[in-house]
């Protein structure tokens, strides 16, 4: 058995195969169900009513997309150019730190001023995180999947060590919390008395922005070349490390927006279970969207219902919640086998 690469890929095989991808992702966790001893079209049912039965549960499913399309965007954006960015946790962080530090009174800005400007400040702190693993690669050619992974630890030890130390609210009764941000710094809420807030239209916005650049610009253009063949690439004439670079920065900013969306829009502060795995399983949203920026949105909204659903059906059915991980988990590895297919044919010999 052997691939060959497609000349031309046709709609229908584009399509066709995502979605046949999904299929079998969700055969393989109705094995794991009934083996669990309950009945899979019982325990999706609940799954769908836990995430979308109701207001609330559709809330709370948008609620939880939020910080995925921030962090699917980022994965989507530098696999694009070939920068395995598998540190978006440690970046969603820093730009959480960068929100606290900045949206707790040393800035007494109006809200109209503020916004940006917390925005902007955790962009950056993002961006500086993926600018060092870029760095090294294109410097001196370490690979940036061990490096990147390796700071997701550096960035939860060094945020706990603030925590502890100068970032540590004196009013938090001991805990290793920070200090609420202020008022004019608070996302409101989209939904009286529900959790969804203005980040979600914000991370909307802002896959729109990334497709335009994806698909209208030139660092779009550098970046889709340089991800496809470095060294044609450089051969035309591109500066491959100058857009790595520029891929790093809009990656890096993009996670770093999914810890300020967090702060400002749902926590208020900074805490270490900020994020319970946002970062990781943004790649798991960006490769089932194909590495799409639009497509990242119903990605993620997927994803997220998935564990809103999960969470729901556990209580009701008895399964354990884990199936939602084990589902996410068949997704990735039939999407990534379905994306190889669209791309090569199989021969046999």
């Amino acid at each position: 058995m052997r691939l060959e690469p497609l000349e031309k890929r046709s709609t229908f095989r584009m399509i066709a195969l995502p979605v046949l991808a999904l299929i079998f992702a969700m055969a393989i966790c109705a094995v794991l169900v009934m083996l669990s001893g309950a009945s899979p079209f019982q325990v999706f049912g609940l799954m769908v009513k836990g995430a979308l039965g109701s207001r609330f549960a559709a809330l709370e499913t948008l609620t939880r997309a939020t910080p995925l399309i921030f962090t699917g965007l980022a994965a989507a954006v530098a696999f694009r150019a070939k920068l395995w960015n598998i540190g978006a946790e440690a970046q969603l962080y820093i730009g959480a730190v960068m929100t606290v530090v900045m949206g707790t009174g040393l800035l007494p800005l109006p809200w109209p001023i503020l916004w940006p400007v917390l925005m902007i400040s955790a962009m950056l702190g993002g961006a500086l995180v993926l600018s060092v693993p870029t760095f090294l690669k294109t410097r001196f050619g370490v690979d940036e999947v061990v490096t990147t992974l390796l700071l997701n630890f550096v960035a939860l030890l060094f945020v706990s060590m603030l925590l502890e130390g100068v970032l540590k609210d004196p009013m938090g009764l001991g805990w290793p919390q920070s200090k609420k941000v202020l008022a004019d710094a608070v996302l409101p809420r989209l939904v009286s008395g529900k959790r969804l807030h203005l980040g979600f239209v914000i991370a909307i916005l802002a896959a729109v922005v990334v497709w335009i650049i994806d698909r209208r610009s030139a660092l779009g253009y550098e970046m889709r070349a340089v991800g496809h063949n470095a060294k044609a690439a450089h051969f035309a004439g591109i500066p491959v490390n100058t857009v790595l670079a520029k891929t790093a920065l809009l990656s890096g900013g993009l996670a770093g927006l999914a810890g300020w969306s967090e702060v400002t829009g749902l926590k208020g502060n900074l805490t270490l279970d900020l994020s319970p795995g946002f970062g990781y399983t943004g790649i798991v949203v960006a490769m089932l969207a194909m590495l799409h920026p639009l497509g990242v949105i119903a990605s993620a909204i997927f994803v997220a219902a998935v564990f809103v659903g999960a969470d729901a059906m556990s209580r009701t059915a008895g399964v354990p919640s884990y199936i939602a991980q084990v589902m996410v988990a068949t997704s990735l590895l039939s999407m990534v086998s379905a994306i190889m297919l669209t791309r090569y044919r199989v021969r046999w010999r």
